[in-house]
């Protein structure tokens, strides 16, 4: 098996294995620079699909970025930006700035200053994903405070509209916590999205959907005890039974964590608890017998616990894993996993299960502190794509979109390229 020194030492792929770069195939697209792109596209209208991501339901995935750089170190974060998909792909000439001031619902005549996504899923059940923003209303620091959550909802021209709060019945609140990290899914299985937020110490609000376009549930009991305290998405059924699941954390930082199972009455019952670490990704890494894997990342290496939510197969990846994230990138069914840190590893899956054997070590697009914004099928594929972004301060970036393939995992060039800035041109 190879050793940590050993994968440290190269820069394309590990030496336990065949260089899966030098036989990449090409990447599918010519590589696009926004700047040399339209100033500005039509956002594509659609009729409604059930693709992930989708805001304006035309059947493409869209790209959904926080943390825009600014025109100026320190100033105002601009907002989210919104990278709609097509035929081939994301584009970038269509593409949307989300403001609080434009977009945000005002709090006692207030502007919030925050305005960062944080879930997506089609809440209203109109074949159009929604949008579950954070914001920073304000708080006087007395009794409980207001919901910082509001909701854009997709139409045929994207998320074009004003947000609306996030209704929590009183019923379904507890202590003075603020109501944060939303995660959605199906957790009683009625085929609507729900919405999972943190209560109070240790407890959840178990939001039904589907949501009124006010923002306000089907349902809401009281709050559901829960192992930890920070509830984290995606959410996947993983044992099979028909009901969406999620991993709660203890804490927002190195910790355990365990998986809390859906049912008809919702996430209720807590399965396996997972060794303690920094991050968990849930995904099909090859060994398991048709349920869900979990990679659980720390600075020591990465857990891995087969056969959820019981764990009988269990087996350690010699890497660190501070942030992690799963997907398919070759299309042959099988989830692999990417690891990054102090630089950024793909983790093929096999049908032994993960292994150091074969990773490859994607080169940043850039110079900067690089961070995988996200991995999804962009372009229909079957084959998820690789987005990262390297940024240097507050004012730089790049944006970095890399293709799956067949062989390799991921191409050795990006297929898009652009810098979020473009986002702040009139």
């Amino acid at each position: 098996m190879c050793t940590a020194a050993m994968s440290a030492a190269l820069l394309l792929a590990t030496a336990c294995g065949p260089t899966p770069h030098e036989k990449a195939e090409p990447a599918r697209h010519t590589p696009v620079r926004i700047a040399d792109a339209p100033a500005r596209l039509p956002v594509p209208q659609g009729k409604g699909s059930k693709t992930p991501d989708d805001f304006n339901g035309d059947g493409h995935r869209d790209l959904v970025l926080n943390d825009l750089v600014k025109a100026q170190a320190h100033a105002d974060d601009a907002g989210i930006g919104i990278v709609y998909g097509g035929d081939r792909g994301l584009t970038p000439g269509a593409r949307q700035l989300l403001s609080p001031r434009r977009q945000a619902a005002p709090t006692k005549g207030q502007q919030p200053a925050v305005f960062d996504a944080e879930a997506t899923c089609d809440l209203n059940g109109d074949g159009f994903t929604d949008l579950v923003v954070s914001t920073d209303p304000p708080y006087d620091g007395q009794g409980q405070p207001p919901v910082p959550l509001q909701i854009l909802f997709g139409s045929p021209k994207g998320l074009a509209g004003q947000a609306v709060k996030l209704v929590i019945p009183p019923r379904a609140r507890a202590g003075n916590d603020w109501p944060d990290q939303p995660v959605c899914g199906d957790f009683d299985g009625d085929d609507a999205q729900d919405l999972v937020v943190h209560a109070s110490d240790v407890q959840l609000s178990f939001l039904r959907g589907p949501f009124t376009r006010k923002g306000a549930p089907k349902a809401a009991g009281a709050p559901v005890p829960a192992p930890g305290n920070v509830p984290t998405g995606p959410a996947a059924d993983v044992n099979g039974d028909g009901y969406d699941d999620l991993v709660v954390r203890t804490t927002d930082g190195p910790g355990k964590s365990a998986v809390v199972l859906g049912g008809p009455a919702g996430p209720t019952r807590t399965g396996v608890t997972l060794p303690a670490g920094i991050d968990v990704a849930l995904g099909t890494f090859g060994r398991g017998k048709g349920t869900l894997d979990a990679a659980i990342g720390g600075m020591g290496g990465t857990s891995l616990r087969y056969d959820l939510p019981a764990t009988a197969a269990r087996g350690t990846l010699d890497a660190p894993g501070t942030v992690l994230d799963a997907a398919d990138f070759d299309g042959d069914g099988l989830s692999e996993l990417v690891s990054s840190g102090s630089r950024l590893r793909v983790f093929r899956g096999r049908t032994a299960g993960l292994a150091t054997a074969g990773m490859v070590t994607v080169e940043p697009p850039a110079r900067g502190t690089t961070r995988v914004v996200t991995v999804g099928d962009f372009d229909g594929d079957g084959r998820a794509e690789l987005v990262v972004r390297a940024y240097v301060g507050e004012t730089k970036d790049t944006v970095a979109v890399y293709p799956g393939v067949k062989t390799g995992l991921v191409a050795a060039e990006p297929s898009v390229r652009f810098s979020s800035s473009e986002f702040l041109a009139p």
